[in-house]
């Protein structure tokens, strides 16, 4: 089931999460050169809005295995790192960081 992303997370006292990145860093720069929405039309016909579990977002799922191919990671090492990384989840379309 295709879901929508959700904001669970607070902003920082004094900035957003954008503005605490590095926007000289690839993955930053990266992230805004992708076409996500592309992505998204493409793959959304393979998702239930009705049926199942909801889906963790596409463009997630695409940018988890780019860094996987950029990186050359094991799908393991790829989701810990995600998890530790701010510019693997900004890159992923995350508004927040995520602990």
């Amino acid at each position: 089931m295709l879901s929508k992303q959700k904001n669970t997370s607070q902003l920082g006292f004094y900035s957003s999460f954008e503005e605490q990145l590095s926007h000289s860093h690839p993955l930053y720069k990266l992230a805004h050169e992708i076409e996500w929405k592309t992505f998204d039309d493409s793959f959304a016909k393979h998702y239930s809005t009705k049926m199942g579990k909801p889906a963790k977002p596409i463009r997630l799922m695409v940018s988890l295995l780019i860094l996987k191919q950029l990186r050359n990671l094991s799908d393991e090492s790829i989701v810990e790192q995600w998890s530790e990384n701010v510019y693997y989840q900004y890159f992923s379309g995350e508004l927040y960081f995520c602990a």
